[in-house]
């Protein structure tokens, strides 16, 4: 045996320590190293990396997406394409500047006592800092991320193509600024789009609440309406109570008034089909700058705007001595004297979804405010249309999330894009005599010639400059850089399903807009990493998972090996420690088979493939076996089933390459016979097996494969070697049926040895009853094998072999199995046994009857797939006659 530089465990610290630097420092995922392993002028395949917020460490979801983009990029090197991987990170607006005013906070500190400047210094020191932590979290994944070619969505480039965009859009009066109700967050004092609001359900109450009539009009017996709000304290803002024009019981009370409470402030009865005439009492007040609905019911009937509350959420001058108090302790107090005062008829506890901001978690307001607006019908058309041309239009995997994509641009909302933060792009435009009636406005890149202008003080939203990240990387809008020209459409986005409609939607219109082409060819989408009892992982729950901790125990590949081969696209994928086990203990099995293999090759046994003249079944057989397993894995990964093909590779190597050929290759590198085809095979499979592991397991593979004899001392990088390809030669029906046949005798031995308690140091006596003389050529040629894996004491095969009655039994294609053991054999047992084999192979045999008997099958089905079948009734009939034949005649010995 040669004397290797294995251990005798696998040991990921040991194999991954150092190998991503010397990755970089060759810059083997920089485009131009593509020339290493390609010939002709190569094909392009690029992806942009989702960009991560820059507001702390990566989690496992990042984990996940980043490894299906590596995995896809490092097979499409190795099979010769130019790929480039370009990374970069995401300056988050109102997360990270959440952030960084949470830490001010805790030292006593606000943004305001430091003024925009010095804050926005800070921000850039948070960004620093945790940019550099998700840069070595990249590293300890492995990640081909070709890191001269970063960026950020804060840079000076992609600053000059927010401010283009902007710019563009708004000539094209697709960019507007108006007075509108919004979301807004009270605690970051910013504006919120619809998707950054998050709806749960919170304890609230119906509050019935008396408005008086102002001129002694009753109703029902009453002198008042009631009303029932769930937010006392926008009352000041009521200026008209609603009532469907259809609603019979109010037909007499349109046009009357009433009086707000505690206000005081007369406002009229009014008709608008708004109104749901069964919900409720069928009148509700109007309050149009602090709701949507009511906004637009206020601008039918030209109603007064009465704002009530601050931006950061307290009751304003407009509400009277509860000016100045916080919003919710303003309705306690404002409840109380509704109370006190009589006009609260009831309280009528309830649980109601109420908003709240995605980054803050405080409960959002709908508040009327000036902000800028995108107008977003034609661009949503202009991106559904794309859909409908198979050329242009991106390929949704799984198909059903572009359904999602459709109905949300089907029902699409204008876009709120400002936002009142420091951080993020600031709004290229200016105003002069702001809020007067000699306003003046200008959109530009630079600030108009003459006196008086200002700068809006406010930045765009996140997802605007995210929503350029495909061609703003790139180097757009210069005019045609090369990697633009080059890499641009971008081949395959992966995303999680939770961020369809902010980002990859947007992505979409913009990149129709702006290059006039999709931005991504594919989108996969995957599902979200949840914990062991389907739970979504949140720090309220204490159930998160650092990956960086699961890779100090289990190491980078068996991390990746789980989250490739987990679930299947569209999907959620639960995480244990015990599929973390179990993804260790694989890359354990494939490191010691490794490890057996190159031990027993020679010094100069090469990779390559060993002449086909001199192989063995066994050798055909691991060799055919192989080639399916590469067509299987490709095409595969090539329909983003990375689960499937996980699965395709976990089989041949536990069972096929482990289990079976190498234990049979010990019984020609243990002999004096010729070794050499053996140990080609052994290389030739090893090294193709690992190849296709790469992608997924990029340290492991690397560290075995500069092990075999024809690395050693060469210091090659393991992924500019080409992936591997289907050997049509190599394809062998014929052999891989006469291996079944053989696994299909030892395994029943195996099974015999099993039922009776005799384990492999037992003496018994095999015989094997067949006619088929192919068979009996396949058992002799191969007895080797069966006397290393069912060590008999003595073989018989033959179709003229008298069975004694007292032995055990297992018929398998072609063949009848016996084993005499009349010292061990229950034969009750053995009769119980042989009828739950005779029950099995009769449902097997009705079966196929029953499905060769549908007219439909027979007559559509291709002709391959009905003879299959025959085949299969006529070895399931052989097999029940045969099973029976043993059963009669071990029922008739008793």
């Amino acid at each position: 045996m040669r004397d290797i530089d294995m251990s005798t465990k696998y040991n990921p610290t040991a194999v991954e320590t150092g190998r991503y630097d010397h990755w970089q420092e060759k810059k083997l995922f920089a485009p131009e190293s593509n020339q290493a392993i390609q010939g002709n002028e190569p094909e392009p395949y690029a992806i942009v990396i989702p960009p991560p917020n820059v507001t702390g460490k990566l989690h496992l979801g990042h984990a996940w997406d980043t490894t299906l983009q590596d995995m896809i990029i490092r097979q499409k090197k190795m099979q010769g394409l130019d790929v480039l991987w370009l990374p970069g990170m995401d300056h988050a607006g109102i997360a990270t500047q959440a952030k960084v005013e949470q830490r001010l906070r805790s030292e006593g500190v606000s943004r305001y006592d430091l003024g925009r400047e010095k804050f926005v210094e800070q921000v850039w020191d948070w960004k620093n800092e945790y940019a550099a932590t998700i840069k070595q979290q990249w590293g300890k994944m492995g990640l081909s991320l070709d890191f001269d070619r970063e960026r950020f969505t804060l840079d000076d480039g992609l600053n000059k193509a927010v401010n283009k965009v902007f710019i563009d859009l708004y000539n094209k009066g697709l960019i507007y600024r108006g007075e509108y109700i919004i979301n807004w967050d009270p605690q970051a004092r910013t504006a919120l789009s619809d998707i950054e609001v998050i709806y749960q359900d919170d304890p609230g109450a119906f509050y019935h609440v008396q408005y008086p009539f102002t001129d002694g009009t009753t109703f029902n017996g009453k002198n008042y309406i009631e009303i029932a709000t769930t937010r006392p304290e926008t009352m000041f803002g009521d200026v008209a109570v609603a009532v469907n024009p259809s609603d019979e019981r109010y037909q007499d009370l349109i046009g009357k008034k009433v009086i707000v409470p505690l206000l005081n402030r007369e406002v009229p009865i009014i008709a608008d089909e708004y109104v749901e005439k069964d919900f409720g009492t069928g009148m509700v007040k109007i309050t149009p700058a602090h709701d949507p609905n009511d906004f637009q019911v206020g601008n039918r009937h030209d109603l007064e705007r009465i704002n009530t509350m601050t931006e950061d959420g307290h009751l304003n001058e407009n509400a009277g001595k509860y000016n100045g108090m916080e919003r919710f302790e303003a309705r306690q107090a404002i409840v109380a004297d509704l109370e006190n005062g009589g006009f609260m008829l009831k309280i009528e506890p309830i649980v109601h979804s109420v908003g709240h901001s995605e980054r803050t978690g405080v409960p959002v307001e709908s508040r009327l405010s000036t902000q800028w607006f995108v107008k977003m019908a034609p661009l949503a058309e202009q991106a559904l249309d794309m859909q409908k041309n198979a050329d242009e239009k991106v390929t949704f995997v799984p198909a059903r999330f572009e359904d999602t994509f459709t109905r949300w641009m089907d029902n699409i909302r204008d876009w709120v894009i400002s936002r009142q933060l420091w951080w993020g792009h600031q709004i290229p435009a200016w105003y002069k005599n702001k809020g007067t009636a000699q306003e003046e406005i200008y959109v530009g890149e630079t600030v108009p010639e003459g006196n008086g202008w200002q700068r809006d003080p406010d930045v765009l939203d996140t997802w605007f400059s995210s929503a350029l990240w495909p061609f703003s990387t790139m180097g757009w809008p210069e005019n045609q850089t090369d990697d633009f020209a080059r890499y641009y459409p971008t081949n395959t986005l992966v995303t999680g399903y939770d961020i369809i409609f902010f980002w990859v939607a947007r992505m979409m219109f913009q990149g129709k807009e702006f290059t006039g082409q999709r931005p991504f060819k594919n989108v996969l989408i995957h599902g979200l990493i949840r914990d062991g009892e389907g739970r979504k992982m949140s720090k309220s729950l204490g159930n998160g998972v650092d990956p960086m901790d699961v890779i100090e125990k289990y190491g980078a590949d068996a991390l990746r090996w789980f989250l490739a081969t987990g679930s299947t696209p569209g999907q959620d994928v639960r995480f244990t420690y015990d599929k973390m086990d179990a993804a260790w203990n694989f890359i354990n099995k494939i490191w010691n088979a490794s490890r057996y293999v190159i031990m027993n090759l020679d010094d100069d046994t090469p990779s390559t493939l060993p002449d086909v003249d001199k192989l063995s079944l066994g050798d055909k057989w691991i060799l055919s076996r192989l080639n399916k397993t590469i067509a299987h894995v490709t095409r595969n990964f090539d329909k983003f089933e990375f689960g499937e093909a996980g699965r395709e590779l976990y089989n041949f190597i536990w069972s096929d390459f482990a289990d079976w050929y190498i234990e049979m290759t010990k019984e020609t590198l243990n002999g004096r016979g010729d070794k050499a085809p053996v140990q080609q095979t052994l290389a030739y499979v090893l090294d193709q097996t690992l190849r296709l592991l790469q992608p997924i397991m990029p340290f492991v593979t690397e560290a075995i494969w500069q092990e075999m004899p024809d690395q050693v001392g060469r210091q090659a990088d393991f992924s500019v070697t080409r992936y591997p390809i289907v050997q049509d030669e190599l394809l062998d029906e014929t052999s891989e049926k006469s291996f079944k046949s053989l696994q299909d005798l030892i395994v029943a031995v195996r099974n015999i040895r099993s039922e009776a308690n005799a384990p492999m140091s037992t003496q018994i006596d095999l015989l094997v009853k067949t006619s088929d003389e192919k068979l009996v050529d396949i058992f002799n040629t191969n007895v080797d094998y069966i006397n290393r894996f069912a060590h008999p004491k003595s073989l018989q095969i033959s179709a003229d072999i008298r069975v004694p009655d007292l032995a055990m039994s297992q018929v398998i294609s072609g063949a009848e199995i016996y084993v005499p053991l009349a010292e061990l054999i229950d034969i009750d047992e053995e009769i119980t046994r042989l009828s739950s084999e005779v029950k099995k192979f009769t449902n097997e045999v009705n079966r196929a009857e029953k499905k060769l008997g549908n007219e439909k099958f027979v007559n559509s089905a291709p002709e391959s797939v009905v003879a299959g079948e025959k085949l299969k009734l006529a070895d399931w009939q052989t097999k029940l006659e045969a099973t029976q034949a043993r059963l009669n005649a071990l029922q008739a010995t008793k």
